[in-house]
């Protein structure tokens, strides 16, 4: 498989995990999602959920749809995306919230190392680094 079909791949891979997180939060695990909610959003609970689930369906679907005229610009949306969300995991840890077999705050904590992997790979995967 050369560079650009890797990426390709990557790109489109992320971003139906976007899509299927997005549709998680509206539907199945919507109360797990609850638990990521810092106390200091300042908006209802369980709306911040809905929001931030539309938000990855809608970011999910323009990484894998957008042309390649756009998908530098997508990229970056989506590392801040990932940036932004990052309080949340961090606000399960610190509070000590069980979500998503989340039971541990060692669990917790081996999570948020994740974060940076996803920033990497939404801006790798649409020529970004």
């Amino acid at each position: 498989m050369n560079e650009k079909t890797a990426k390709k791949v990557a790109r489109i891979t992320l971003g139906g995990a976007l899509i299927f997180a997005g549709v998680s939060h509206l539907t199945f695990a919507r109360k797990a999602f609850r638990a990521q909610v810092p106390d200091w959003v300042p908006f209802d609970v369980d709306d911040t959920v809905v929001y931030s689930g539309l938000a990855e369906i809608a970011l999910g679907s323009s990484l894998a749809l957008t042309n390649e005229k756009h998908q530098q610009t997508i990229g970056k949306v989506a590392a801040t995306f990932f940036t932004a969300v990052f309080p949340g995991n961090f606000s399960q840890l610190a509070n000590h919230k069980d979500a998503f077999g989340l039971d541990t705050d060692r669990k917790r904590f081996v999570r948020l190392l994740f974060q940076p992997a996803l920033v990497y790979w939404a801006l790798k995967s649409t020529d970004n680094i």
